[in-house]
């Protein structure tokens, strides 16, 4: 007897051959696979049924920029807020103190939004920094499926509200920076090497353009800068009949100097976000100068971007002393009065490893107490221990965002820039050599606590202003979740419902493997950590058709098939004929969904992930799923017709 041959189907479905089973059965070891990842589905998409609360959450600020503030959270501390919370009026479901922060449950999320300003300022009641009080959500998933890593379906800002931003990094401003700190680095060089140069403004931009008094002083300083720099391409120019260097930055180095920019102000803002008590916020690059922020849940946009937008630092430097250089001094003014400070700079904000907002115990009046990092607190030493008896000043810096109109190709537009603001606030004599710890007066309470915030979180490498801006209410989230739960399902109900009517018992099959694949959609997401959108739901629905669809073509295939040839036959060639075309669709529809995530952004990429993710699972629920099930109604029979 010969071999049957096997096709393509065949093969990679694993279907048996005539001479071990009946035609059209499978074999066990598939039926528990299918029952083990339909279990596995159920169980990781079960949390995505309980709904969490709205609740508040009482952190305290650990780990910031390496030093730890111990500020405990006790259970007197959770009923003083819980008291609170009633006295007001709000309806407190549970509180309970998970992993060093305290978790409040509340009845609504209005409930939230006036608990937070009151809890506030039970647990903060001088205003200072000691705790922090964020809007969350909080799980009622059972602790059985939380030990088993199930978790829900995050939800993005367009269902849960908040606010959206999107910043746009000054890197002109940056690189100019950057350049202008090499400047000071190289004029210290040629007078360490007594080279005689012309000017002190060397710097346009990624350029530096250095005249001299000679050909030899030329020739010496382009030694001396290719010995210490390896960023710069150095090349002889002449500059109105003088010798002279241009050093321009090269394309790598600036590459890498845009990434460090990035990373710094990602981490920046992040440690920002966390101050203002968001919970979930999404902080991601986009393109070499733009970074996405999405707070969730936020509703205050005006003190979010009080504090995102605000680029503040501090510089400690020394007051002149009359014998001083004219070139190495600034003159600014303080309280009326002229005042002259060394250019050199001592210590800056960025040496900051904590501040917070306190008050003087003898004057009542605000305070920021800072201490510097090892570095930072070194260099102050160094800097105060001959200089006791002098004055040392702190600059308080802050680029300020500001428009102006300009006209390009005779379209006008309105473009923003930064304008740097430097003032003097406190002046103090150096009693003793400073150290590590040290406090600044001299501010109002809103820009006291304001600058500790920026400082504990960290300077931002690159100024920043704001290009989109878009705020969603939490009513609006709440009915784009309705509206999305409504299509899903009449969706869902009206393919179930077609698929039994025209395809009948074949049709059944398909519903359930169809109601299969959705389980596994969502388990799936719900593992990997995925945000659920709006266009991440058009995904979902999307999938949905694309899984009815195989469904369809190997349905109409077995109706083809049987009208000449035995019912168990047809059921065989129809699937196995079927599998190539439903493999081609599927696979160019997938590569389509990995380039929508690799090149998108927000929107789109919600929308690719769900739809690859969907992709897969209606391949296997198509494919195997529903073979498996048709297998078990006919498999084995002798059967006349076909209900199909």
């Amino acid at each position: 007897m010969a071999k049957p041959s096997g096709g393509v189907g065949e093969r990679l479905l694993g279907r048996p051959g005539a001479r071990q089973r009946p035609p059209n059965t499978s074999s066990p070891a598939r039926y528990i696979l299918l029952l083990f990842v339909t279990v596995i589905g159920f169980i990781y998409a079960a949390p995505n049924l309980y709904q969490p609360d709205s609740a508040l959450q009482i952190g305290t600020i650990t780990e910031i920029k390496g030093t730890s503030i111990i500020k405990p959270i006790d259970q007197a501390l959770v009923d003083k807020a819980v008291n609170g919370l009633r006295s007001a009026g709000i309806v407190v479901l549970d509180a309970e103190i998970v992993d060093g922060s305290a978790i409040i449950r509340v009845d609504s999320d209005e409930s939230q939004l006036r608990g937070r300003d009151i809890v506030s300022g039970l647990v903060n009641p001088t205003g200072g920094d000691g705790y922090v009080v964020a809007l969350t959500r909080a799980s009622t998933t059972p602790q059985w499926l939380e030990d088993l890593g199930g978790k829900p379906l995050s939800l993005g800002l367009d269902l849960s509200g908040g606010v959206h931003f999107l910043l746009q990094l000054d890197m002109q401003k940056y690189l100019s920076d950057r350049m202008l700190s090499n400047q000071e680095a190289i004029r210290d060089l040629f007078v360490e090497d007594r080279i005689r140069y012309v000017g002190r403004d060397w710097v346009d931009g990624v350029q530096m353009e250095i005249p001299f008094q000679s050909e030899a002083a030329r020739e010496a300083a382009a030694g001396v800068i290719q010995e210490n720099f390896d960023d710069f391409e150095v090349r002889e120019r002449d500059f109105d009949g003088q010798p002279g260097l241009r050093l321009t930055v090269l394309d790598a180095r600036v590459r890498e100097l845009e990434d460090l920019a990035i990373s710094q102000n990602l981490q920046s803002l992040r440690n920002r976000v966390n101050e203002l008590g968001v919970s979930e916020p999404l902080v991601q690059r986009l393109g070499r100068s733009r970074i996405l922020l999405d707070l969730p849940g936020m509703q205050d946009s005006a003190r979010a971007k009080e504090i995102i937008n605000k680029f503040a630092n501090l510089e400690f430097r020394m007051v002149a002393r009359p014998s001083e250089r004219a070139s190495l001094i600034e003159r600014y003014t303080y309280e009326g009065a002229p005042v002259n400070l060394e250019k050199s700079v001592i210590v800056t904000g960025n040496q900051v490893s904590n501040a917070l907002q306190e008050y003087d115990p003898q004057s009542g009046l605000p305070q920021v107490s800072i201490n510097l990092d090892n570095d930072g607190g070194r260099q102050m030493n160094e800097a105060t221990k001959d200089r006791v008896g002098d004055s040392m000043a702190i600059i308080f810096k802050e680029l300020k965002v500001r428009s102006r109109t300009v006209i390009e190709d005779g379209e006008t537009r309105v473009e923003p820039y930064t304008v740097e603001d430097k003032r003097v606030i406190s002046v103090a004599t150096v009693q003793s050599a400073l150290g590590f710890r040290f406090r600044i007066t001299g501010l109002e309470l809103g820009e006291a606590r304001d600058l500790a915030l920026l400082l504990r979180a960290g300077a931002l490498a690159a100024p920043m202003y704001i290009v989109e801006e878009r705020t969603v209410g939490a009513s609006l989230g709440e009915d784009n979740i309705a509206a999305g739960r409504q299509s899903i399902m009449i969706g869902f109900i009206a393919v179930l419902l077609f698929m039994l009517v025209y395809y009948r018992w074949f049709g059944l099959a398909a519903d359930i493997a169809l109601s299969v694949n959705l389980i596994l959609l969502v388990a799936i997401m719900s593992v990997l950590g995925a945000t659920l959108t709006l266009p991440g739901i058009a995904g979902i629905v999307l999938t949905v058709g694309m899984a009815v669809d195989a469904n369809v073509l190997i349905f109409s295939r077995i109706r083809e098939e049987a009208v000449d040839r035995p019912p168990q036959q047809a059921i065989s060639i129809g699937f196995d004929r079927a599998l190539l075309t439903i493999l081609d669709a599927n696979i160019t529809t997938f590569f389509v969904a990995i380039i929508l995530f690799s090149i998108g952004s927000g929107a789109v990429k919600g929308f690719a992930v769900t739809l690859a993710i969907g992709i897969v699972t209606s391949m296997f629920t198509a494919i195997l799923g529903t073979r498996a099930i048709v297998n078990l109604m006919y498999g084995g029979r002798k059967l006349e017709k076909l209900a199909i």
